[in-house]
């Protein structure tokens, strides 16, 4: 008989990868519409679609006070997500900003020691390396500092990085507390809220044409309501082990259709860091399985994974 928790986490597995797919896509999307509008104003406008859409569908399930509270604790880590990346994206190209993004994945089991209180396991610290070593690449591979090569955009992007992976933290616990339609129309009514802050605090500039409004509908309504909606939703629903190997096919999504269209043409050392970040996503994940097998045959102690 088919395990109904199992087909459930499948689903989640397969609607992460959809999003996925579309959040590489529109790394390129942003970085053509950021030339059309200061990084705040293009977020204000995004977000505000994003979130209008859910409100009419979900406005009565925005009451509880734990759930506003949530919402916009979410929220807030969203911006500077964002809104770092965004920024990042006017001196970067979308290949990187999408493979520097992807070491939230490597964070999260980090963030989760004070959150959750779990010790990273070996192959995490693995991960790390295997990661830093891709920076370093990225960078040109002469800096002493990992991030002492690294331009604006890939800082700003590191940063966003963090954001993203502490919110991935959190979510994990909240979006099993509270739905998921109402949770995500706090957050993007955060983050438009903080965007619209900023870009009067720093001067709009908004060319209003047609590829600016194609964008700001297609990240509002896909890459904000519905995929956002759709992580609460399957992430509910699998555990971040899975999610977390899952978001690291962003970068490679991005890479592709960034090369497809002709923006980009990758060399050695571009290919080399976008690999071992990879390396370092997919040895942190999948690592403490090959870890524990060989635990086993070693006839090594086990030991469970304790608090700090």
């Amino acid at each position: 008989m088919t395990n109904p928790a199992a087909i459930d986490t499948r689903r989640a597995d397969a609607v992460l990868v959809a999003i996925t797919a579309f959040w590489g896509i529109t790394f390129v999307v942003v970085k053509d519409a950021v030339v059309l509008a200061d990084p705040f104003s293009f977020l204000a406008l995004r977000f505000l679609v994003g979130a209008l859409l859910l409100s009419l569908v979900f406005w009565r399930g925005i009451r509880s006070r734990t759930l506003l509270r949530a919402g916009v604790g979410l929220g807030m880590l969203l911006f500077v997500g964002f809104a770092a990346q965004t920024s990042g994206l006017q001196f970067t190209t979308p290949s990187r900003s999408a493979f520097l993004t992807g070491l939230s994945v490597l964070l999260v089991p980090f963030l989760s020691i004070a959150v959750h209180r779990r010790r990273p396991p070996p192959a995490s610290l693995l991960g790390v390396a295997l990661a830093v070593c891709g920076l370093w690449a990225l960078a040109g591979g002469t800096a002493l500092g990992v991030t002492a090569g690294l331009t604006k955009g890939d800082q700003l992007t590191l940063l966003c990085a963090l954001a993203f992976a502490l919110q991935m933290t959190l979510l994990e616990r909240l979006a099993r507390l509270h739905a998921s339609g109402p949770l995500v129309a706090v957050q993007l009514w955060t983050v438009a809220a903080l965007a619209v802050v900023a870009a009067l605090a720093l001067g709009p500039r908004v060319q209003p044409t047609a590829g600016l409004w194609g964008a700001v509908l297609l990240t509002g309504v896909g890459g904000s309501a519905l995929a956002l909606l759709l992580q609460a939703w399957a992430q509910a629903r699998t555990t971040a082990v899975r999610a977390a190997l899952v978001y690291a096919l962003e970068p490679v999504f991005a890479t592709a259709y960034s090369v497809a269209l002709g923006r980009e043409r990758l060399g050695q050392r571009e290919l080399l860091g976008g690999c071992l970040i990879l390396a370092g996503v997919l040895v942190s994940e999948l690592g403490p399985l090959g870890w524990s097998r060989a635990q086993r045959v070693l006839g090594l102690p086990r030991r469970r994974p304790g608090p700090v």
